[in-house]
């Protein structure tokens, strides 16, 4: 997330479809500057390679960037067979290539199915992953490579979508933590010849789809009143969370910071809102009271 002394206050989501070749930094600041939006924030940054949805948060809705990072993803990625690069993707130097050999239907269906469910994958050594408070690409670019643990993830289905030889066409929807290129480069394994990703491309991130997100030009071409109300709402990300309606007075003591009495027969975390104002998240105690956790300033 970054801050600026200058601009306004906006808050609220939008759905870049984020175009190829640029980082998700330079893309975030290209739509902050539209809005003159005084604090913003990406939720899961998207290589240069990659293209495809970004959502971006502006104002109080960069409070919760970091839940929608734990959000499962889908993407759309072509692997080339054969080739193995420093980064796992086309934009790497080549280390290897070796040849790509005959693969059957049968032997494609067994591989994507080895892949399917919850599997150990190391994270490659270019990513943002820290070792000694030092990012992993800073390393590498070093040229110094370190041992990494193999991390628990989740690959929920694999749909093949086309296999021309070298190049194979996935659709993978997966948890957090998985990084589409080190899958790529362990499929690669699997059939004896190592792999890259060409092409990537994210379709879905949590509840929100591609189907839904605007381009930079897209974005650009819109009039104020357009641009502004194509912002999604702060709390849009949150609803899967039950929700409490909070009296006036209610609603005052949580803004406050104190904890409320609150008759209720569940717990856990729940979004509060005083009449159609998004305060913010409280938790429900057993004990019956209600304390704040997370507070949002959407009064206009």
């Amino acid at each position: 997330m970054s801050k600026r002394t200058s601009g306004i206050n906006v808050n609220g989501i939008i759905l870049l479809d984020k175009r190829l070749g640029v980082s998700s930094n330079k893309a975030l600041q290209e739509v902050r500057r539209l809005f003159n939006a005084n604090k913003a924030g990406h939720t899961g940054s998207l290589d240069p390679l990659a293209t495809g949805l970004l959502p971006l948060c502006f104002g109080e809705a960069t409070k919760v960037s970091g839940m929608m990072l734990d959000d499962d993803k889908r993407y759309q990625v072509e692997i080339q067979l054969g080739v193995m690069t420093d980064t796992g993707d086309a934009e790497g130097q080549v280390l290897e290539t070796k040849p790509v050999p005959e693969i059957s239907a049968e032997a494609h269906t067994a591989c994507l199915a080895d892949f399917t469910g919850e599997i150990e994958q190391v994270p490659p050594m270019y990513s943002a992953l820290k070792h000694n408070g030092k990012k992993l690409y800073e390393l590498a670019r070093e040229g110094i490579e370190v041992e990494r643990k193999p991390r628990k993830i989740t690959i929920f289905e694999i749909k093949p979508l086309d296999f021309s030889t070298p190049f194979l066409t996935l659709e993978v929807f997966c948890s957090k933590g998985t990084y589409i290129r080190s899958l790529a480069e362990d499929i690669g394994h699997y059939f004896g010849c190592g792999g890259t990703v060409t092409k990537l491309r994210r379709l879905q991130a949590g509840q929100f789809h591609l189907s839904n997100a605007y381009t930079l030009e897209q974005l650009t071409a819109m009039n104020p009143e357009t641009l502004f109300s194509s912002l999604i709402a702060v709390d849009k990300p949150l609803e899967s969370m039950p929700s409490v309606l909070l009296s006036a007075e209610q609603a005052k003591l949580i803004q406050f910071g104190q904890t409320i009495h609150f008759a209720s027969t569940t717990e856990g975390m729940v979004r509060l809102y005083d009449t159609n104002l998004f305060l913010g998240l409280g938790e429900l105690l057993l004990n019956g009271k209600l304390a704040p956790r997370k507070l949002f300033n959407l009064k206009t």
